[in-house]
């Protein structure tokens, strides 16, 4: 069963419903005699309603007040919304500003190249603007504080934006006006690291998104990063005039100090050139009035703040700061080793890609050795400051030095001098030019090893015999000297530069495989680039272009045993983030030739004797280093043009090259003119850097490899076979000339010698050999049938008793007087005979001689004539 309610609370919520009733219908009573008073027309009724006296009275008026809270209510609720739509929309780009990317954005775009030991070689500025990025503790205080005071006084107290500098700039995008500053330096940051320039120019209604991105951005780096972090990343990526981004790109080019020493007068300075770097340019004298009253409004803005004092303040603006303005440099100003950083750089943009390079930022760590970069200059400075080039008729030079075990590149030259007028700048260590014969130990390296069964084999003491091989060249090929040397042994012929040799040596081998294993041992660019690619057995003698970095590395292949490894010239590159985007690693190579081919070659080039030929030489000789070495000379018309020297040891390999730029022909073809600089090179290089470091010590020699045959002084692969294609003969050669004799050859004069019959591989002629230096090559051109004898005119004996003086008179034939011999006996005993003019005396102790006396003259040619008495 039910409660009943109480009478009163009925009676009370009764009256309440009552109330709310009445004063309800009173409102619309109110209401409707109001409206009763109004004009019945639309338009009347509203101007009406708008009469000041009536507009100001409604909304003072109770109800007024209450209409405008709602539509106050009403709004705020709408712009909350709207702006949040807005954050939301634009959320999205925040991604690329969360902590850590803006620190990716605001790097160094400038690349610094190193030697191996850290030593500077270049800042590489690029073509376009550049930075580099120092930290916080490595910029001055007096920079910080002079940007805050003249760009956003109030940045250590907002919170990224500005709300009356914003008011300003939003009026100014509508108007189109131009910009009063109204940004914070928070948001002059944004706009610099992430809109393009283009994007801030439009300031109208196209604008709005950029700028309301801006802010976003604004505000969301002041919650990520400190103030002090945010101040360095505007220095850093700040404009300060021409090419030159961040404060320690400017403070170094135009005071030449770190952006940590300056003064408070450099400073200010720097500080007023942000607001309108291309009107504040310094370099630019036009604007030097604007930027030095702009430099006294940052000091004076420095004071109001109370950073500085007004003696501070006027001591500063006394410094003739224009005055102390470092010139403008050029691009490759201080650089060392230009060529081989250039080189460098190429190779990067080709592995690296030219957008990764052309960004910059990257710490690079060459492979070079200043300390021997620096003494090949020198070296090559001395040679060019002395009178052999001009005597020569040489203009220029570029040299490579290679560590032999590493393939590293470890210093290098492009020409004599990179600001020299013309082709300074032209790398001749990469450009292509014949080597001459200094391609010959590559040649000669395929040809030792042929090994099939059937097939000769070579070593040091075989012979390719030098001489005419027209027909088988396909023209006329001669060596240096115009003359043909017959039965020589290779160790001659490639120390003494025989043309004819080497391109037998081709020939057996057959040219394509030579030249494969010539570009496998490390020459890749040999006879690669147009006509030259059908040079074939010209290639055998250097009548291909090659760049000399890669006949370097060729050489070094062989110094390694006839290993290949690629040359570097980069042990490390890490781009502005420190990730580490190239990494040198030594590698075990790959085999080329058999080590005992390799050795054979380098015996052969460190045999001073066999080279003795051609002079001496400081590369030859260079005080406690050994080295083998290599000459080369190219021509054009048989005259000389190029000179070559390659220079190796287990530690280093160098090559240098002298010539012209234009190919021009030499005055002095002779290739060891450039020894002075290989022997001052290469003995610096050994005993003052790798000895040094352990790399190297005073003799240190190549071993020969397991297998080696060695017959006297010859050196031979352990497949050689001392009997193959040989067979043994006797030919009767003459005395005089060591040549076959022939019909008119005196019989005196003739002599049966041992040989070694073989057929040449290439001729397919029958040749002898013979170590006593015979020439079965060449017949007697010593002795003629028209020959006159020498005759004895008289023999006679005076004397008494025991006494007597034997005489022979003889008459000198075509070999003349000067060489005549006399023997003879008397009684059968043998006669000594002393030469008085065409008179031959004997003194003879015994009996009466006459009748009894027998003598025998001999001429230089071995023609005879006998007398008696």
């Amino acid at each position: 069963m039910s409660k009943k309610k109480p009478a009163r609370a009925l009676s009370v919520y009764s009256n309440l419903t009552q109330k709310r009733k009445v004063k309800k219908d009173a409102h619309s009573r109110r209401k409707a005699e109001y409206l009763a008073t109004l004009p019945k027309h639309p338009v009347k009724r509203f101007f009406y309603r708008m009469h000041p006296k009536r507009f100001w009275a409604y909304w003072f008026s109770k109800e007024g007040a209450y209409m405008a809270l709602k539509v106050t209510g009403v709004a705020v609720l709408l712009m909350a919304l709207f702006v949040g739509g807005l954050f939301a929309y634009f959320r999205k780009d925040l991604d690329q500003i969360r902590p850590g990317e803006i620190d990716k954005r605001v790097q160094s775009t400038v690349t610094t190249y190193t030697d191996r030991n850290g030593e500077l070689l270049w800042e590489d500025k690029g073509d376009g603007n550049y930075k580099l990025v120092v930290k916080s503790e490595d910029i001055s205080e007096n920079l910080k504080k002079a940007t805050v005071a003249i760009e956003d006084r109030d940045f250590f107290t907002h919170s990224g934006v500005s709300v009356s500098g914003t008011v300003r700039a939003t009026f100014n995008n509508f108007t189109g006006g131009e910009v009063q500053g109204g940004s914070t330096l928070t948001q002059q940051l944004v706009k610099q690291v992430f809109f393009p320039p283009e994007e801030t120019q439009d300031r109208g209604f196209g604008g709005i998104p950029r700028k309301i991105k801006e802010l976003i951005l604004a505000i969301e780096i002041e919650r990520m990063y400190d103030k002090d972090q945010i101040l360095t990343l505007y220095l850093n990526e700040s404009p300060y005039g021409g090419r030159r981004n961040g404060a320690e790109s400017g403070a170094q080019s135009y005071f030449g100090k770190p952006a940590k020493e300056l003064t408070l007068a450099e400073a200010s300075f720097l500080a007023a050139i942000p607001q309108n770097p291309s009107v504040y340019d310094p370099y630019k004298v036009s604007g030097h009035e604007a930027l030095i009253n702009r430099q006294h409004l940052v000091l004076n803005a420095m004071k109001d703040v109370g950073y500085i004092t007004q003696a501070q303040s006027d001591e500063a603006k006394k410094v003739p700061i224009l005055d102390n303005l470092k010139p403008q440099e050029d691009q490759y100003k201080n650089i060392k080793a230009p060529h081989f950083v250039q080189m460098v750089r190429s190779q990067l943009e080709q592995e690296l890609g030219k957008a990764t390079v052309g960004r910059g930022g990257l710490t690079v760590k060459t492979s070079l050795d200043l300390r021997i970069q620096s003494k090949l200059e020198e070296a090559m400075t001395e040679m060019f400051n002395s009178y052999t080039p001009i005597t020569a008729g040489f203009s220029n030079g570029a040299a490579t030095v290679e560590d032999s075990q590493t393939g590293q590149i470890v210093a290098l030259v492009g020409s004599r001098d990179f600001n020299y007028a013309g082709f300074g700048q032209d790398n001749a260590a990469t450009a292509y030019i014949q080597p001459g014969s200094s391609v010959k130990p590559l040649v000669y390296s395929e040809l030792f090893e042929q090994k099939p069964a059937g097939v000769p084999n070579y070593g040091s003491g075989s012979v390719l015999v030098d001489e005419p091989i027209d027909v088988i060249y396909g023209a006329n090929l001669q060596n240096a000297d115009r003359t043909y040397k017959g039965n020589v042994t290779i160790r001659t012929s490639l120390a003494t530069s025989r043309n004819v040799p080497a391109v037998k040596a081709m020939a057996v081998s057959g040219v394509d495989p030579t030249l494969d294993t010539i570009h496998k041992l490390g020459a890749k660019s040999y006879c690669t680039v147009g006509d030259d690619k059908d040079a074939r057995l010209a290639s055998a003698i250097g009548g291909c272009g090659i760049e000399q970095v890669d006949l370097v590395n060729a050489y070094s292949s062989i110094a390694r045993g006839g290993v290949y490894k690629p040359q570097s010239s980069v042990l490390e590159v890490r781009n502005s983030s420190n990730e580490v985007l190239k990494k040198w690693a030594d590698v075990e190579g790959t085999k080329v030739i058999d080590p005992q081919s390799a050795y054979v070659v380098t015996d052969i080039l460190t045999d001073k004797n066999a080279s003795a030929s051609l002079g001496k030489y400081a590369a030859k000789d260079i005080p406690g280093v050994q080295t083998a070495t290599k000459t080369g000379t190219s021509d054009k018309g048989g005259n000389a043009k190029d000179l070559w020297m390659m220079s190796y040891s287990p530690a280093l390999t160098m090559g240098l090259w002298l010539g012209n730029p234009d190919t021009t022909i030499l005055k002095k073809g002779t290739s060891s003119l450039g020894s002075p600089i290989v022997a001052k090179v290469m003995e610096f290089a050994h005993k003052e850097v790798y000895a040094k470091e352990g790399k190297w010590k005073s003799g240190d020699w190549f071993k020969p490899p397991a297998g080696i045959q060695k017959v006297g002084n010859e050196v031979y692969p352990s497949w050689w076979n001392k009997t193959q294609g040989q067979t043994n003969a006797k030919i009767i050669f003459d005395k005089v000339s060591k040549k076959k004799a022939v019909e008119c050859t005196p019989a005196g004069a003739r002599i049966e010698v041992s040989v070694i019959k073989y057929t040449d591989p290439v001729t397919k002629k029958d040749n002898y050999f013979n170590t006593d230096g015979y020439d079965a090559t060449a017949d007697d051109n010593v002795h003629a049938c028209t020959d006159i004898p020498v005759s004895i005119s008289s023999v006679s004996a005076t004397g008494l008793l025991n006494a007597w003086v034997i005489h022979v008179n003889v008459t000198p034939g075509t070999f003349g007087a000067s060489n005549i011999a006399v023997t003879g006996t008397a009684n059968g005993t043998a006669l000594t005979f002393t030469k008085n003019g065409n008179s031959f005396d004997a003194n003879y102790s015994g009996p009466d001689p006459r009748g009894k006396i027998s003598a025998t003259a001999t001429d230089s040619g071995y023609y005879t004539s006998t007398g008696t008495n």
